[in-house]
């Protein structure tokens, strides 16, 4: 579990090639070159892919200067989005609250907001998703705002001045999609699988279909639950577990004990499911893949805890991901403080322990959470990509201050890592071993660029930059008490 698989010379000869091949259509001034590429990568022994939860990427980064942001001119937006409720024309506007709304980010919204390439749509499904209840504290519509519609606020570094550093003194993605046009459970499928789908035949990986919106729900997410009708899912399809545990490469989730805020279907308002390792979810899909079933890799699902003392120890595995809770999240209505405290707190384990040099941490966001980005979607196949998301690569390897435009989705995350680790092997029916039919290889996208171009191998580790988990920021508290205070940002290993 601990260990590092390192892959055999065949295996990195393959590695070469494939690399090779995806660098030399590039960008010319970003890409290393492919030998260097081909085997720098292999310095990278640790990857960990932190994935918070509903933030476009104008909403965090959309004034960031040299980003894709938020057109201005003289300092002002020269964009707006109609409100059909008051019939006026919303430009974006700086929001220092800690707390905010959001709207709904399903299929349906997403293909509203975009509105055929207009990207207006935004203000409109706020408020037709509000609902009339506060009843549970994760209803979105019960974050305190302003008057002006908060899906068209944006943070800069007054705000989220850890995340910025990040992004100064690393790598920013300002072309990164989330993966589907979709809400956090097909989200997170594809993060792990390149893939949402819904599967007929018990543990028949043929019989699994395309689901962008409805993919089998957990079962404490299933509206008939409550009268014990509700079924175990089953992801029949090939997830990278798979691969990853036929090549003896070492892998874990790891999940934050707690609650999960979304809904069934991405309905506003529900109640508030139980999160931990032993609990599945719409965050935490692995355990009812068949292939983690069948490798015997449950116990590779593991509480948050695990991941703290193995970056203290050196014995993080080769491939992470990291599951927040409701708290820790970001999305709505969980605060923002909350969340960069947290997420400083991972990074700052990693750095602070003996992986630090051999690690590249990938950092984004699950979906747009409902708030506006003015950059249109690329087609890419029947289900997606969806809206912008902000992202971050953080390394010793990563290039300082470096702004990346490529097009790119979760999906260069499982292509680095098959690259990395795995030689070139791809989640393909045709080759990986257990077909299934999926609609395409979606780390094999011509739209999809390569994350090694975000990397300088040649140059020495860079130091450290450990950041303070509870920085001084700009942020509004919310007027109510009833939750999360912000001190209960600063994650420690005690808490899991």
């Amino acid at each position: 579990m601990n260990g590092f698989a390192h892959p055999s010379p065949k295996i990195l000869a393959l590695g070469a090639l494939a690399l090779a091949s995806a660098c030399s259509s590039g960008h010319p001034a970003a890409s290393p070159s492919p030998t260097s590429a081909a085997s720098g990568i292999h310095k990278i022994k640790h990857v960990v892919v932190v994935m918070q939860e509903n933030r476009s990427f104008d909403s965090y980064f959309g004034t960031f200067p040299g980003a894709d942001g938020i057109p201005m001119q003289g300092g002002q937006p020269t964009v707006c989005v109609p409100d059909p409720r008051t019939k006026t024309c919303v430009k974006p506007f700086h929001d220092a609250a800690d707390r905010n709304a959001g709207g709904p980010h399903g299929a349906s919204n997403a293909t509203a907001d975009i509105n055929g390439g207009k990207m207006d749509g935004f203000i409109a499904q706020q408020e037709r998703g509000r609902a009339t209840s506060c009843a549970n504290r994760f209803s979105p519509q019960c974050a305190q705002t302003g008057a002006l519609p908060d899906v068209m606020g944006y943070h800069d570094q007054r705000e989220i001045p850890n995340y910025w550093q990040y992004a100064k003194d690393f790598v920013l993605q300002d072309h990164m999609f989330e993966s589907n046009a979709s809400w956090s459970l097909p989200a997170h499928l594809y993060t792990v699988s390149a893939w949402s789908a819904i599967c007929s035949i018990q543990s028949d990986p043929m019989s699994c279909t395309n689901a962008l919106q409805s993919p089998n729900l957990p079962p404490d997410f299933q509206r008939h639950a409550a009268n014990g009708t509700a079924k175990r899912p089953d992801y029949a399809w090939t997830d990278l577990t798979y691969l990853l545990h036929k090549d003896n490469v070492s892998w874990a989730y790891y999940v934050a004990n707690g609650t999960e805020p979304d809904c069934e279907n991405d309905q506003m308002v529900c109640t508030p499911k139980r999160q931990s390792a032993g609990t599945p979810g719409i965050w935490n899909p692995l355990p009812w893949f068949d292939t983690v079933h069948q490798d015997g890799q449950l116990g590779n699902i593991q509480q948050l805890t695990k991941f703290y003392a193995a970056a203290k120890d050196g014995t993080l595995p080769a491939v992470s991901w990291i599951d927040p809770n409701g708290a820790t999240s970001e999305h709505p209505p969980a605060l923002v403080s909350t969340g960069q405290s947290y997420v400083t707190g991972l990074i700052n384990a990693i750095m602070q322990g003996p992986d630090w040099d051999s690690t590249a941490i990938f950092l984004t966001w699950d979906d747009w959470g409902g708030f506006y980005d003015h950059v249109v979607p690329p087609k890419v196949d029947e289900n997606g990509y969806g809206l912008r998301v902000p992202g971050l690569v953080i390394s010793p390897y990563a290039k300082q201050g470096y702004i990346d435009h490529q097009t790119l989705s979760f999906d260069a995350y499982l292509k680095f890592i098959e690259d990395d680790f795995l030689g070139g092997q791809r989640l393909d029916p045709k080759t990986d071993g257990r077909p299934d039919p999926r609609p395409d290889v979606r780390e094999n996208a011509p739209q999809l660029g390569d994350l090694v171009s975000d990397f300088d191998f040649s140059q020495r580790p860079r130091k450290p930059v450990i950041l303070p988990v509870d920085p001084k920021t700009d942020l509004t508290p919310p007027a109510s008490s009833q939750h999360t205070p912000r001190r209960t940002a600063a994650p420690t290993p005690a808490r899991g």
